[in-house]
């Protein structure tokens, strides 16, 4: 028999094979029934993975199939179908979600149903892609809650609705509520201890923001801004307001155990985000904001002020609020952190919700355009050491004619010495985008062409290249050779 093996994999991969043994033997759905025995809607059901047959119509099928008992239900399922076996075994069917996107583990046996000979070159195609680009399944993971934030336009009523009660509840009046309050709710409701001093000192853990021990001992970096310290207790408020258990212990993830673990995580910090930058007072403030007919630097940096926010908590609440209250849905959010060297600029997160292809950073590693932004405003900071700076730029995308408007903050890091990070919000320039942003038309704001990366950049005039366009390059070649065999053959 099949063991220790998921049952519902189980009785998937033992239908293939009673489908296979079926249609080797030349035999319809109709003949394997009169065969057995068996009804043709009982068979169709076990082909389809949905039913595993008893052991007495087990025997009934290995005589009407003329195959040996122990070879038809044993693991063995031949060399077409490992590939199947393996992927259908593999951490990423069993975690990733595919209910998302309205399908199962179950309708990947489709594949198989009509051509399994092109299904099996197609699995071993995934498996060699996956294994030769390094694609972990928390890469796949987190690419599918990217998917769960669009289609969702990054905005969650319920969990807005949940923050605004919990104002409510614990009598909260400030516009913004503080480290000392969220700390008294936590320790007087919660029975939570809260220590700010062994984290930072730890000699391996001094990178995480914060530490969940024992049920309820929660360690904090004190290298950590008030803000940032916040933010922390807030997002402990989510769990625990949420009741959720499937949750990391850690700040950031040392490992992703599975997609349920990344959405808790994702709902509580959407909470904490919530209830530090209140929905109505943010909306409020960035209408005003939009309304001002000349971009202002300094007026954006005030919001961090007047919210109590770090810009990384700033800008990604601004891509909550600009779809779900504004109607401001065609954007982009990314953050970039450059190296201890400093040589090299990481894509760390990133959340596209328009139709441009803008950059990514699925291990990527290629060198992303420098005309950006958020990557000169990393350069301002490293260079003239300032504690904050921001800036607008309006770039037009040099393949696909795209115009967006980036507003964008960079500071150095908290938790990383010599390291600095750089926050941009991207808005698709169209009709909408006009009619909420006054200060769109400000012409002091530049414009400029741009690429995704130096190596895919048409552009022949950069100065700010980093390394030579390879891949457009050999893209052109491959062009140029097709027109030249064309003509030859003519």
């Amino acid at each position: 028999m099949m063991k220790n093996m998921d049952p519902e994999n189980l009785k998937i991969i033992f239908g293939i094979k009673i489908k296979t043994f079926r249609t080797e033997k030349h035999l319809s759905l109709q003949e394997l029934s009169q065969k057995s025995g068996i009804a043709v809607s009982y068979l169709s059901e076990i082909e389809s993975g949905k039913k595993y047959p008893k052991p007495e119509k087990l025997i009934q099928l290995s005589q009407a199939l003329g195959v040996d008992y122990d070879t038809m239900v044993s693991l063995k399922v031949g060399k077409a179908l490992d590939p199947f076996t393996a992927l259908i075994n593999s951490e990423l069917i069993k975690q990733f979600p595919f209910h998302l996107f309205g399908i199962n583990a179950r309708d990947i046996l489709a594949l198989f149903k009509n051509d399994p000979d092109n299904a099996h070159a197609f699995l071993q195609t995934f498996l060699q892609i996956s294994r030769a680009y390094d694609m972990s399944l928390e890469n796949f993971l987190f690419a599918a809650l990217r998917t769960f934030q669009r289609l969702h336009n990054n905005y969650f009523p319920e969990l807005e609705q949940l923050a605004n009660d919990f104002w409510t509840i614990n009598g909260l009046t400030e516009t913004t509520p503080n480290f000392d309050q969220l700390k008294a709710i936590l320790t007087e409701k919660y029975a939570y201890r809260i220590e700010e001093k062994e984290l930072a000192h730890h000699p391996v853990l001094n990178g995480f923001r914060s530490v969940l021990r024992d049920k309820g001992y929660l360690s904090l970096n004190d290298n950590l801004a008030n803000s940032q310290k916040t933010f922390v207790l807030a997002r402990e408020l989510g769990f625990l307001e949420l009741e959720i258990t499937e949750r990391p212990l850690t700040s950031s993830y040392i490992q992703v155990k599975n997609f349920d673990q990344l959405v808790n995580n994702f709902k509580a910090s959407y909470f904490g985000g919530a209830l530090l930058i209140p929905q109505e007072h943010f909306a409020r403030n960035l209408r005003r904001f939009f309304s001002k007919k000349e971009w202002d630097a300094k007026a954006f940096m005030e919001l961090l002020k007047t919210h109590r926010a770090t810009p990384e908590m700033l800008l990604y609440r601004m891509s909550q609020i600009l779809p779900g209250v504004l109607g401001l849905s065609s954007i982009f959010y990314m953050r970039f952190t450059n190296s201890e060297d400093r040589l090299t600029v990481n894509l760390t997160k990133e959340l596209n919700m328009t139709e441009t292809l803008v950059p990514y950073g699925l291990g990527i590693r290629e060198h992303y355009c420098r005309r950006w932004l958020p990557l000169r405003l990393l350069k301002e900071v490293r260079n003239q050491i300032l504690p904050l700076t921001a800036g607008a730029q309006i770039i037009h995308f040099v393949q696909s004619g795209t115009r967006f408007l980036l507003l964008s903050m960079a500071r150095p890091l908290s938790l990383a010495k010599a390291r600095e990070s750089a926050i941009a919000i991207g808005f698709k320039i169209e009709a909408k985008t006009a009619e909420q942003i006054n200060f769109l038309g400000d012409p002091s704001i530049a414009e400029e062409e741009v690429g995704e990366t130096c190596e895919r950049c048409p552009l022949t005039d950069c100065s700010e290249r980093v390394v030579e366009a390879s891949i457009i390059s050999r893209q052109n070649r491959e062009k140029l050779r097709e027109a030249a065999l064309q003509d030859f053959i003519r």
